[in-house]
């Protein structure tokens, strides 16, 4: 039963992170989002991390999410008075976007592909144990998420400022 749970909340997952892609309409790739996050958090109640769970929602369905619906009602979306961006922009995404590609390979090479198996009962959802792990053990990745999301709300404000 939890098996077709997880691969019920998967597809659902995978569907709606397309959707966000793909779609032309800013407005229903933020609410596809919302549904990706809460799918993940799904995905968490799965592994019994439900603090893990409420947190995501929190954070990232609550916070995040409003952070880019008032980015997106920030922005002129019209594409008749939309100023073209120069060649240097379409450079710097194209280099940021490779980079991330690479560490994205990078990580798929380190990461051991095994068959999946239910975790067993532990502590792995619990505050104290989520607080020692991120501080010790992931305190890089935590620190580098901090200034992805610096950058990302730097990249929101230089959109919406109007050009002279």
């Amino acid at each position: 039963m939890i098996q077709y749970l997880f691969f019920a909340l998967s597809a659902l997952t995978i569907i709606s992170a397309l959707y966000v892609v793909f779609s032309r309409n800013p407005m229903h790739s933020v609410l596809s989002l919302i549904v990706c996050f809460f799918t993940v958090a799904g995905h968490y109640i799965l592994l019994n991390a439900q603090f893990l769970a409420i947190v995501h929602i929190i954070v990232y369905a609550g916070a995040i999410m409003v952070l880019f619906l008032f980015t997106v009602m920030l922005l002129n979306l019209n594409r008749e008075t939309e100023p073209h961006k120069t060649n240097w922009v379409k450079i710097a995404a194209v280099i940021a976007a490779g980079m991330l590609f690479l560490t994205l390979i990078a990580s798929l090479k380190m990461a051991g592909l095994g068959t999946y198996s239910l975790p067993h009962k532990s502590n792995i959802g619990f505050i104290q144990d989520i607080g020692v792990k991120l501080f010790t053990d992931f305190m890089l990745p935590f620190e580098i998420s901090t200034i992805l999301f610096m950058s990302a709300m730097i990249g929101a404000v230089l959109l919406a400022k109007k050009e002279k």
